[in-house]
Order: C-alpha cells, then structure tokens, then sequence
C-alpha cells in the first residue's frame, strides 16, 4: 500500500491519495474531522488509488488512513518511531502529519519518492 499527501491544489484543497488496490472502503481520519474513521470516505479511482480533498486550515494535521477497518499511516512505518513523515501519539503509535500553508502550494509529496 502506498499512500502519499501534502498536495495542495490550485483551489487551495489538501489532496490525501492512498494506494490499496485490494481495499473494499478507505476512510482519512485525523485532526481535522475529530479522529472519525468513518466520515471522510475516500473514492476509489483506476489502478486502487483512493482519494479525497479536504479545504484544511493553515496549520500542521495529524490523520491516518483507514483501509478496511485497520489504521495505518505510511508504508514501511511499522509503528517503530522510524518514520520520518510521522508523529508519536498518546496511543504508542505513530500518526502522520500534514503541513497546510496559507497560500496555495503546487506541490505534491508522498510515499516512494513521488513528486
């Protein structure tokens, strides 16, 4: 599963993207809609990438993907503090996190080196 995120587009929307060809649902939970692993549903587009765009307020958002009922946040983060886009939280696990400037960026970062 690859995911990737922190891509701000012309609207000035966060794009999370997740790719889990196998999944059935993928929700995005975090900060930003009060850790609900159900509200933000991602849609489902050709070749298993899961997406969805967020109007987020500046400001840094912690969120994890929720791919069929399991919580996870960055391949190749296997909860070992290693992860250099993630955050420790109060449960011994890691979150990842987003950083939303005030203006528009262009850019888009992610998981396997994806620009």
């Amino acid at each position: 599963m690859k995911n990737k995120d922190k891509s701000t587009d012309r609207s000035g929307k966060t794009v999370f993207a997740c790719q889990a060809p196998e999944a059935h649902a993928v929700f995005l939970a975090g900060t930003f809609n009060g850790w609900d692993p159900q509200i933000t549903p991602m849609e489902r587009a050709d070749g298993g990438e899961w997406t969805t765009e967020l109007d987020l307020p500046p400001g840094l958002h912690e969120f994890k993907f929720v791919v069929d009922g399991a919580w996870c946040c960055e391949p190749g983060c296997h909860e070992d503090n290693q992860c250099p886009k993630c955050v420790p939280n109060s449960f011994g696990t890691m979150n990842r996190v987003v950083e939303v400037h005030s203006e528009p960026e262009l850019a888009r970062a992610g998981a396997g080196g994806a620009a």
